[in-house]
């Protein structure tokens, strides 16, 4: 039986308050298929503190999961293989920590929230179980004591009558209620960063709403760090404190939130936002960005987004853009914002 004691000082527990608490450098991710080497991150960079929201965005297949699960050492390798790149957790490099020692900071101190709650929980064990689970495991607690913890977490995330509902079993529970399960095992053990793939996946818009107020309140409780991962621009409007575009394994655009929804510097980007529905454009037919994302054993050279791009030019076709810094006008940079299209000042200033 393994107790943490959270409250004790660890050799990888940062003291600096303003640095990061994880930064993603240059992290690389492919697997080996029978059609070929398959790259699904190439090379991402992003880091998230204390109390900030970073929402990652992007459509299915744009790599944004795959960090989440690389970041969590949760990749099946093989067939996934992690090349190059560091995922610092308060400066210290996961990829190259024993296993043991990444199973001691999953859970306690990184902890994910999937997208699909009732594959993700055991139908065979009632809720209250496997939540106590966490505190059995990880601290030690007697079963009597685990149940204990398991209702003050069902209460904590607004499940009602938890006292009576937490022997019952996840199928008893309806799609919303079992994510906000899946939210209270993620926080069991307070963790310090929460990464939340696709949260809201196949739930009603007013319960979608519900979870993400939930997030962003017990977020605030907590100082927790957040990393929301989705290809819904509607749902992080209120939440995010920044975003990172993702499009086949690369970030594309970044930028705070405010700033990326009133100016988007990738044509990508404003593809997205285009597509969203809008009262004013009531009637009118709802714009789709033209084409599939490409295949990741053969992904276009020069940007990726050129065979969808109404921007594109022959350099589009050749040359991979950088992340370029974005500035006003008069060269004046915008904090946080940078754009990895050759044509991003026609785009945010055009």
């Amino acid at each position: 039986m393994i107790t943490i004691d959270k409250t004790a000082p660890t050799p990888d527990r940062g003291t600096d308050g303003d640095a990061p608490l994880l930064e993603v450098r240059d992290l690389h991710v492919e697997f080996h298929t029978r059609d070929g080497v398959a790259k699904a991150v190439n090379g991402v960079n992003y880091s998230v503190s204390a109390g900030e929201t970073l929402a990652v965005l992007g459509e299915s297949g744009s790599g944004k999961s795959v960090t989440a699960q690389a970041v969590m050492g949760i990749l099946d390798m093989p067939p996934g293989r992690i090349p190059r790149g560091e995922i610092l957790f308060h400066g210290r490099d996961m990829l190259k920590m024993s296993e043991e020692e990444r199973r001691r900071i999953r859970g306690a101190r990184i902890a994910m929230i999937f997208q699909d709650a009732l594959s993700s929980l055991n139908p065979v064990y009632s809720v209250g179980f496997q939540l106590g689970e966490m505190f059995r495991v990880h601290q030690g607690l007697s079963r009597k004591e685990a149940k204990a913890k398991a209702i003050e977490l069902m209460d904590r995330v607004k499940i009602p009558a938890a006292k009576a509902r937490v022997n019952d079993y996840p199928h008893q529970f309806s799609g919303g209620m079992r994510q906000r399960i899946m939210i209270a095992m993620a926080l069991a053990l307070e963790p310090e960063l929460i990464i939340a793939d696709e949260p809201t996946t196949a739930l009603d818009v007013t319960v979608q709403a519900q979870v993400m107020d939930l997030l962003a309140e017990l977020q605030r409780e907590y100082r927790m760090g957040l990393i929301l991962i989705t290809h819904d621009l509607g749902v992080v409007a209120d939440v995010a404190d920044k975003i990172a575009v993702m499009y086949a394994g690369r970030i594309v655009e970044t930028a705070p939130v405010h700033e990326l929804y009133k100016r988007p510097a990738h044509p990508y980007t404003r593809g997205l936002l285009d597509s969203i529905p809008r009262l004013d454009r009531k009637g009118r037919e709802l714009y789709a960005i033209k084409g599939l994302p490409p295949s990741l054993t053969n992904i276009p050279s020069g940007c990726a987004f050129n065979p969808r791009c109404p921007r594109a030019q022959e350099v589009c076709r050749t040359d991979t853009p950088p992340l370029y810094q974005v500035t006003e006008p008069d060269g004046t940079e915008l904090t946080g914002r940078a754009s990895a299209c050759h044509f991003w000042k026609e785009t945010i200033h055009g």
